[in-house]
C-alpha cells in the first residue's frame, strides 16, 4: 500500500500529497487515516478489493 496520495485538499483549495498517518484491517477491509502535510485536514477511507469509501466523497 502506498504512503502517499494525490488529491484535491478543500482547506488548502489545491491538490495536495496526503500522507498516511495510519492503517488498520477491519471487517469492513483496511481503513487508512490520510493527512494533508500543510492544514489540519485529514479524511479515512475503507477499501476491501476494488471497492473503496471515503470520508472525503461526503
Amino acid at each position: 500500500m502506498s504512503l502517499e496520495l494525490d488529491r484535491d485538499c478543500p482547506e488548502c483549495g489545491e491538490e495536495k500529497t496526503f500522507y498516511r498517518a495510519a492503517a488498520m484491517k477491519v471487517h469492513l477491509g483496511t481503513k487508512v487515516k490520510w493527512h494533508c502535510p500543510d492544514c489540519e485536514y485529514g479524511f479515512v477511507r475503507i477499501a476491501n478489493g476494488g471497492t473503496a469509501v471515503d470520508t472525503n466523497a461526503a
